[in-house]
C-alpha cells in the first residue's frame, strides 16, 4: 500500500517534487550551501575574482588551560537569576545613589540628570535610566 501511494502521490505533484533539491537543480546563480556568501566576483571572461574583504576571518582566543568545554547541553539547569525588570535595575542601579544623597542631604528634585534622567524621556515609561549602567 505504501508503494502505491507514494507512486500515485508523485504522478499527482510531478515526479520533480519527489526528488532531493541539490545545487545541480537550481538556477546558475543558486548555491545550495550552509548560507555562506561568495567571496568574490565572476567576471565576463569567465575568471572568478576573489576580495580578501569578503573572506570570513574567524578569530578564536587561545584556550590553552581553559576548563571549561565548547558545549552547553540542553538538559543543562536553566539559570538561577531572576530576569532583569525595571524596578530591579532601578535597584540596582539608581536607588542607592538617591538614597546617599537622600541621607547626606543633598537630593534635590531640580538636578535628576545626575542619577540618568533626561528630561526628553518626559511621559515615556522608564523615566530614570543610568546612562553608564552596563548592560
Amino acid at each position: 500500500m505504501g508503494v502505491l501511494s507514494t507512486l500515485a502521490r508523485g504522478l499527482v505533484r510531478g515526479a520533480d517534487r519527489m526528488s532531493e533539491f541539490t545545487s545541480k537543480r537550481g538556477s546558475r546563480t543558486h548555491n545550495k550551501g550552509r548560507g555562506a556568501g561568495p567571496t568574490g566576483l565572476k567576471l565576463s571572461s569567465g575568471k572568478f575574482l576573489s576580495f580578501p574583504a569578503m573572506i570570513p576571518e574567524f578569530v578564536v582566543p587561545d584556550l590553552t588551560g581553559f576548563k571549561l568545554k565548547p558545549y552547553v547541553s540542553y538538559r543543562a539547569p536553566k539559570g538561577t537569576e531572576p530576569p532583569v525588570t525595571a524596578e530591579s535595575l532601578f535597584a540596582e542601579a539608581v536607588a542607592p545613589k538617591i538614597q546617599k544623597d537622600f541621607e547626606e542631604g543633598t537630593f534635590s528634585k531640580d538636578q535628576l540628570e545626575k542619577y540618568g534622567f533626561e528630561p526628553t524621556q518626559e511621559g515615556k515609561l522608564f523615566k530614570l535610566y543610568p546612562k553608564n549602567f552596563v548592560r
